[in-house]
């Protein structure tokens, strides 16, 4: 292991001590290292659309909104390579939520994801994408 002395503002560091306590982080040096891997792995999924990736989208939707129940269902057709599984919960009589499971490559999953949530009627969509090749994992 490498030390390492960083400086931080005092509203930084209160945000950071808020978050590792928020967490259970046992120390500074945890929280910081697990926010380096997550802030390389984003850069690098970013950096490489050709790489290969899962990724959860989460989305919520009126369902008595006219054609979107349609809509969300032919573009899961026609992405079918990319949809690994979709769980549909109905939340109350209007709304659902829908979690899709996808595994492509980071552009394709990130254009169709896209794509899904600026449908009109979605709401609250949300992409987590993780690489899933070694060349894309922080070490």
């Amino acid at each position: 292991m490498q030390r390492v002395t960083v400086t931080l503002d005092d509203d930084l560091m209160a945000e950071l001590d808020s978050l590792m306590e928020a967490r259970g982080y046992a120390n500074r040096s945890e929280a910081i290292r697990d926010m380096a891997r997550a802030g390389i792995a984003r850069s690098r999924t970013e950096a490489a659309p050709e790489a290969p990736c899962v990724a959860a989208m989460v989305y919520t939707f009126d369902h008595q909104a006219r054609e979107v129940s349609r809509k969300v269902t032919a573009a899961h057709h026609d992405h079918h390579d990319l949809t690994v599984s979709s769980l549909h919960v109905h939340l109350d009589h209007d709304q659902c939520l829908e979690v899709s499971i996808l595994k492509g490559s980071v552009g394709e999953v990130r254009h169709f994801a896209d794509h899904l949530v600026a449908q009109r009627k979605i709401r609250n969509g949300e992409v987590v994408i993780i690489p899933t090749s070694a060349a894309a994992e922080p070490g």
